[in-house]
């Protein structure tokens, strides 16, 4: 492992042509019981993504006091919509079979096209992530939500980023908050990680992070490769934008709250991703979609990871499938926790739409974007509906204000 890590670069003064170094660094890990992993890390330049102010920490205030819910948290019905919410459409959000999916089942993969194109929305059974793991990631998860808050800041997110424990995209003092707490970390590629803010407690939480993430990654190859397949786009073309694929986990955690119809515990918003894998718990509701102008709670299906199409997908088919808005909503008796895998192009990636979804009438719709300075300029911005994608809008697109 050393040896590999700290390799002769002539350009890097911090290596040697000899294994002198390596030597001491593993006898340093031997003698102070130091992460060399974390040494390489850190020594390495990590890009950072947007920064994020500060704010309280939900949990801690609902500890301190379970009937507090400051004003900055409060919306109006306006912002809330109580008035579109639509939970008799909820049996309705598709369920796919992935592994009738991935055998190329001609009506699974009709299921696939109609959910990308009328729902942005799909839930995934029979993905083979076994349920040991998915109960191994739950019970590591609860356990680090339920530290001390001194022990969960040793992992805070830096000021000018969204790696580790806190809140991201709050950008002004006046910004209404989102009731929960979430651990964001960048798991692909490697050199991204900041492996100081990933928690050593409780032990082995970082290797159930790493088992889970990679069976999840597993599953999002398998849904991209029949994306493809549906499109009419060579796999390689299509899988290749995402081969080398930036990669973030997140942990959301959702405390109980006093006045659940006054907050939201997550703004609407879509994501700015290739495709979100989402877990979430078995018996609480709490993911909202937008759907034929209202929200539709997606109730969760015991076993089964919920899938949601990105930006870059709505890009690449110009229009065609559909990156749809979405929300968390909040509850007066238990806590929630999901967990999202987000799959996006690598940083230097160029998204545009692909040529065969563009025609006469079909006019292209999207110019062409670098994926990390859209992902950044998206997240230097509070979550806002489908705001975002307005940058990557040719000026003639007629579509930037169409409900999904």
């Amino acid at each position: 492992m050393i040896e590999k890590d700290f390799a002769y670069n002539s350009k890097c003064p911090l290596q040697t042509k000899s294994n002198l170094r390596g030597n001491n660094l593993s006898r340093r890990k031997m003698s102070l019981n130091v992460d060399v992993e974390e040494l390489v890390t850190e020594m390495k330049e990590v890009p950072t993504f947007a920064p994020s102010m500060p704010v309280p920490n939900v949990q801690e205030m609902v500890r301190n006091n379970p009937l507090q819910v400051p004003e900055r948290y409060v919306r109006s019905n306006e912002e809330l919509e109580k008035v579109n919410h639509m939970p008799h459409l909820s049996s309705e959000v598709p369920v796919i079979d992935l592994t009738l999916l991935s055998c190329g089942n001609k009506d699974e993969l009709f299921k696939l096209d109609v959910a990308c194109k009328d729902w942005g929305f799909f839930q995934i059974v029979n993905h083979g992530v076994k349920k040991e793991l998915v109960q191994k990631m739950k019970d590591a998860a609860a356990e680090f939500f339920e530290l001390p808050i001194e022990e969960k800041k040793k992992y805070a997110m830096e000021s000018n980023d969204i790696q580790g424990y806190g809140q991201a995209y709050v950008v002004s003092e006046e910004q209404i908050l989102d009731w929960y707490d979430a651990l964001m970390l960048v798991t692909c590629p490697t050199q991204y990680r900041k492996l100081q803010l990933w928690p050593k407690t409780p032990e082995g939480f970082k290797d159930v992070i790493e088992a889970y993430t990679s069976e999840v990654r597993r599953v999002s190859k398998e849904i991209l490769s029949s994306l493809s397949d549906i499109m009419g786009t060579q796999k390689h073309v299509f899988l290749g934008l995402n081969e080398e694929s930036l990669e973030a986990f997140r942990v959301n955690y959702y405390p109980p709250c006093n006045t659940p119809e006054q907050v939201l515990g997550l703004s609407p918003h879509s994501d700015t991703s290739t495709i979100t894998l989402l877990m979430q718990d078995d018996d609480i509701n709490g993911l909202e979609i937008r759907h034929q102008g209202g929200w539709v709670p997606v109730t969760p299906i015991s076993d089964a990871l919920v899938v949601n199409v990105g930006d870059v997908i709505q890009i690449l088919t110009n229009g065609k499938y559909k990156s749809v808005e979405h929300r968390a909503v909040t509850n007066k008796k238990k806590k929630r926790i999901s967990y999202a895998l987000f799959v996006c192009p690598k940083d230097d990636a160029e998204v545009e739409p692909l040529d065969h979804m563009i025609d006469a009438q079909n006019p292209k719709l999207y110019q062409k974007v670098r994926y990390g300075d859209y992902l950044r300029q998206s997240m230097k911005r509070k979550m806002e509906g489908k705001a975002h994608i307005d940058v990557a809008m040719l000026e003639h697109s007629d579509t930037r204000n169409e409900d999904f």
